[in-house]
């Protein structure tokens, strides 16, 4: 028993150093930079030794991947977008307006968490080929997981099945967090504005 309950205190004190790490790293990457931010600058902010920080994760990229997972799910648990109950429901809902404003509305909550930290992905690009390796299969599992929405509706009856190729490329092409961070450079876009936006365009889509 006494096992299991240090055990447990063990693993309590690892997820609380892992939150402050990450909210530390997050605030600083989006304060400074990806250059500008060091580990041990992120140690400080957290309030803890600089060896914990460089034992637990390796490196600065990986750190910075680990601060976008968090905020693209929104929680520290390990498990895939397209694996979430949120997900899932917006996939199965009844109707295509229902699952289309479903959609939008986890596109739009995901660029209010990850905005700020895809713009310093974007930068660290140039520079880490880990975050450009990453990055890259980030796009890809977005393009096949709304692809894969638009062609699910299809399936299932909700729009019709004419061109749904077509349709199911330029919705994932809409949904990308590049095409996100392209409006709010070159447009008045709210958070709000842009899950509206979502909701139009693919509405379009799936009426064509």
């Amino acid at each position: 028993m006494a096992e299991d309950v240090n055990r447990d205190l063990r693993a309590a004190r690892r997820a609380d150093t892992e939150v402050r790490i990450i909210e530390a790293a997050t605030e600083l990457f989006t304060e400074h930079g990806y250059v500008a931010t060091t580990l041990t600058d992120v140690a400080k902010r957290a309030g803890v030794g600089a060896r914990t920080v460089y034992v637990r994760f390796d490196g600065k990229a990986a750190l910075l991947q680990r601060c976008l997972d968090v905020a693209i799910a929104g929680d520290y648990h390990r498990v895939a977008v397209p694996d979430r109950d949120w997900f899932q429901q917006a996939m199965n809902a009844p109707t295509a307006e229902e699952r289309i404003a479903r959609m939008a509305r986890i596109g739009a909550q995901l660029m209010e968490r990850t905005g700020a930290l895809l713009k310093v992905a974007q930068q660290a690009e140039a520079i880490e080929p880990e975050i450009a390796e990453r990055a890259q299969a980030a796009r890809t599992q977005t393009h096949q997981a709304i692809g894969g929405f638009f062609r699910k509706l299809a399936a299932d009856g909700l729009m019709s099945e004419e061109n749904v190729d077509w349709v199911a490329e330029t919705g994932a092409v809409l949904g990308q967090a590049d095409t996100y961070l392209l409006l709010a450079r070159t447009t008045d876009l709210s958070i709000e504005r842009y899950e509206s936006w979502l909701v139009e365009t693919w509405t379009r889509l799936v009426n064509e």
